[in-house]
């Protein structure tokens, strides 16, 4: 921290089918960390209360074009509170080739962003590829998979998710030194 500028706290929390989500989150909170503020990694399902936060990124895994339950119930339980603080959304799911047909037809934004990002004021909202793994899937799955090929393998870009949350870190740190973490600039 510079001088006497108070800390900024972030809450990161993901939804994740597979644990391809909450990896993510857990790369944006050390990001976050690394450049100088404190954030907890929760998954959604244990936040019981967001007192005591500054700022939030909330992300999710997206299956069949949906953010995940915990994701939505989170924002849900705390809209207006959320609406109050700076907030920025991910989601994480396209998987295979991005030049491919499924891959383009994954990146379009979930069905329920439009709304959480209404609710809650967000900054932004940011597609990250996801990764599928065969061994995660049930056999139905694993199915499909054969039929649908060169779906599986991680697709992430880390280097893309890094420089998401350096962007959301110096946000934060010009608000800090402004005086004000919850400026809507």
């Amino acid at each position: 921290m510079k001088g006497n500028a108070p800390a900024v706290t972030v809450l990161v929390s993901a939804a994740s089918q597979h644990g391809a989500t909450a990896e993510i989150a857990s790369a944006v909170a050390g990001e976050l960390s690394a450049r100088g503020i404190e954030a907890d990694l929760v998954p959604p399902e244990e936040v019981s209360t967001i007192d005591g936060y500054d700022a939030f990124v909330i992300g999710s895994g997206v299956y069949a074009g949906h953010w995940l339950e915990p994701a939505k119930e989170l924002t849900s339980r705390f809209r207006e509170s959320l609406a109050e603080h700076p907030v920025w959304l991910f989601s994480s799911g396209p998987v295979g080739d991005p030049a491919g047909r499924f891959a383009k037809a994954m990146a379009r934004e979930p069905a329920d962003v439009a709304a959480v990002r209404s609710a809650v004021r967000a900054r932004d909202h940011h597609m990250f590829a996801g990764k599928l793994d065969r061994e995660a899937l049930r056999p139905a799955q694993r199915a499909l998979l054969r039929i649908f090929g060169g779906l599986e393998g991680d697709f992430r870009d880390w280097t893309q998710i890094r420089r998401w949350a350096d962007e959301i870190a110096a946000e934060l740190a010009g608000q800090r030194a402004g005086g004000n973490a919850d400026s809507r600039g």
